[in-house]
């Protein structure tokens, strides 16, 4: 039988110290961290302890070495590293579903607390993807399309619902491009310019609509994939 403990070893505490620095920004994705000397000082530990706390982030997904240049930070949370791990496992449609409910309520949250600012933000990053579109430049299209709905998400002030989002974001980044590319039509612009105008006009239910809307759209382009990525 195993007992409790609430007790942490040395080697947890530094990793979620370090883990810490990387979930606040302070260690940013890409970033080298600080050599082995200024951290075994800064931190108050051995060389061994900081190496395994190292180790447990590098299995976690939050670290990686690069042989003979030194430690990175490859993720922005453990979180992120699992989503990514299992939307690799599961198929577009799933995907699909997940972010067909976060939106929705994305959209329903986001039309009650919007602020006159993020009302104001959202109009302008609705033009953007709009002008990214009429100049044909589907790169800064699809770049657009993710800051409007992330700017959505946003504006429903639900902090675990925002995080989430964004790592699901990143972790169907491809489906989320591909789809993109090929729905930059005038009938899925129009359901998006209906999504942003409810939710400046702070009507739930017509925002929820516009989603179930295009959300049915991009189902409808699987569909005719055989559920494939387009």
């Amino acid at each position: 039988m195993l007992e409790k403990t609430n007790r942490l070893t040395l080697v947890e505490q530094v990793a979620l110290q370090m883990e810490s620095l990387i979930e606040s920004g302070k260690w940013a994705v890409g970033m080298r961290i600080p050599a082995e000397p200024e951290l075994m000082a800064e931190l108050n530990v051995s060389r061994n302890t900081l190496r395994e706390a190292i180790r447990a982030l590098i299995h976690a997904g939050l670290l990686k070495t690069k042989q003979g240049d030194g430690t990175y930070v490859c993720s922005a949370s453990a979180l992120g590293v699992v989503l990514q791990k299992r939307f690799l496992r599961s198929d577009t449609l799933q995907t699909l579903e997940v972010r067909h409910a976060l939106e929705r309520e994305g959209a329903h949250l986001a039309a009650q607390r919007r602020t006159s600012d993020e009302a104001n933000e959202l109009l302008l990053q609705l033009e953007r993807w709009e002008a990214a579109a009429a100049r044909g430049d589907m790169d800064g299209f699809v770049t657009e399309d993710i800051r409007l709905h992330q700017s959505i998400i946003a504006a429903s002030h639900n902090e675990i619902l925002i995080e989430l989002y964004n790592h699901i974001t990143e972790a169907s980044q491809d489906l989320i491009t591909s789809l993109t590319r090929y729905e930059a039509g005038a009938d899925f612009m129009e359901m998006h310019r209906q999504l942003v105008e409810a939710i400046v006009g702070q009507e739930s239910d017509r925002a929820v609509a516009a989603v179930h809307r295009y959300i049915a759209e991009s189902k409808a382009v699987l569909d005719a994939k055989g559920g494939e990525r387009p």
